[in-house]
């Protein structure tokens, strides 16, 4: 099961130097409004994996944390659950989501950043 990121932990990893990959699991045009700065977007959906993959290319051990809009939103859950059961051994989920790190007032990019 992947480990729960909290939104400090994430903000000090971000700033802490260290290679994460960040995945924003939300579809295209909800990346594009805004993102967590540095995350990529691998929209959850059925090719998840073989997208993942394809256009990430994160090695098996790479520390991978996932997220989506908030709480209520399960889409980086899934993706965290399918990049383990692909084999990645260092899967994050960080469920406060994107709504939690604009309250706190962290850095975002995009269109409406």
């Amino acid at each position: 099961m992947a480990k729960h990121i909290e939104t400090e932990v994430l903000k000090a990893k971000q700033g802490s130097g260290e290679k994460i990959y960040l995945i924003d699991t939300l579809a295209a045009e909800s990346y594009d409004m805004y993102h967590i700065k540095g995350a990529l977007s691998v929209p959850y959906d059925e090719n998840f994996i073989a997208n993942f993959e394809e256009n990430v290319g994160a090695p098996k051990d790479a520390e991978i944390i996932t997220y989506c809009a908030s709480h209520s939103c399960q889409l980086s859950s899934l993706a965290a659950n399918a990049l383990e059961a692909a084999g990645y051994t260092n899967v994050g989920h960080y469920a406060d989501g994107l709504a939690e790190w604009r309250a706190a007032g962290f850095p975002t990019e995009g269109e409406r950043a």
